[in-house]
């Protein structure tokens, strides 16, 4: 039997090397937050930063001697 969550966000338990787990209080309890909220903001931080390198990755492949310029306008069209 199914019973529906008071929620729509999706719930995920996750395990904590006990250094991690005082940190992540620490820094909640600085920020005056929960702990969850503290850690979704990190995970999103460290989501961004991951996105970031990638596209460096994807950049550095491009940028190479005698490659095409394109203009900023016409690269979003």
């Amino acid at each position: 039997m199914e019973y529906p969550m008071p929620t729509s966000k999706k719930r995920m338990n996750i395990s904590l090397p006990k250094d991690v787990e005082n940190a992540l209080y620490n820094l909640a309890k600085r920020d005056d937050l929960p702990p969850a909220t503290k850690a979704l903001h990190l995970i999103k931080v460290a989501m961004e930063i991951d996105e970031d390198d990638v596209l460096d990755l994807v950049a550095s492949g491009r940028d190479i001697k005698g490659a095409k310029f394109v203009e900023h306008d016409k690269a979003w069209r």
